[in-house]
């Protein structure tokens, strides 16, 4: 079978999602990678320079947040965020590698900024339709992200659960936090 750069490359990222959903970046080798995608490792080095390289376009991720219009939601856009996030957690395996974000942001530099460029590229231009002062965008989505990150690492790393504090609550509670986030004076 005729091999060329385009299929090999789409290859490598698609063996790369899978290797870092499965393990993490951490345990994720540049050899398994390689392996999966039936290509020699220095294919790896080649085409992305490193594994933080494989990893920062593997881990391209698209939130697809909801389109959301405050009006139309009567102020309860904190309640349409926190509910679409805990849909993309819980979600299927294609979410895997948002989970792994996660879960390395905080000892793996690679991961760390690949989520803060997701955050400040969808998150933030979010929050800039939404608000008029366009100033306060950078605080309002950092606070944001506080709630949306946090409620992740408590749940998904930490696994920390109470009883009492259904999806429904947690949405109802934590909603009404981002919505003071992005609508009320600072």
């Amino acid at each position: 079978m005729a091999r060329n750069a385009t299929d090999t490359r789409a290859r490598l990222l698609h063996s790369a999602r899978k290797q870092f959903a499965l393990n993490g970046f951490e345990r994720t080798t540049v050899r398994a990678i390689a392996s999966e995608a039936g290509v020699n490792a220095a294919m790896v080095m080649r085409y992305f320079g490193s594994k933080e390289g494989i990893f920062a376009e593997a881990a391209e991720i698209d939130l697809a947040l909801p389109k959301i219009d405050a009006g139309a939601l009567g102020g309860e856009v904190g309640t349409a965020l926190i509910r679409h996030f805990l849909k993309r957690w819980e979600g299927p395996e294609s979410d895997d590698l948002l989970r792994v974000l996660i879960r390395s942001a905080a000892t793996n530099d690679a991961a760390r900024d690949r989520m803060r460029s997701i955050l400040d590229g969808q998150v933030m231009t979010m929050i800039g339709e939404l608000v008029e002062d366009k100033t306060s965008v950078p605080a309002r989505a950092g606070l944001v992200a506080t709630q949306i990150l946090g409620l992740a690492f408590c749940r998904y790393v930490l696994e920390l659960t109470q009883p009492d504090l259904t999806d429904e609550r947690t949405i109802r509670i934590l909603g009404a936090t981002i919505d003071r986030y992005i609508f009320k004076p600072l």
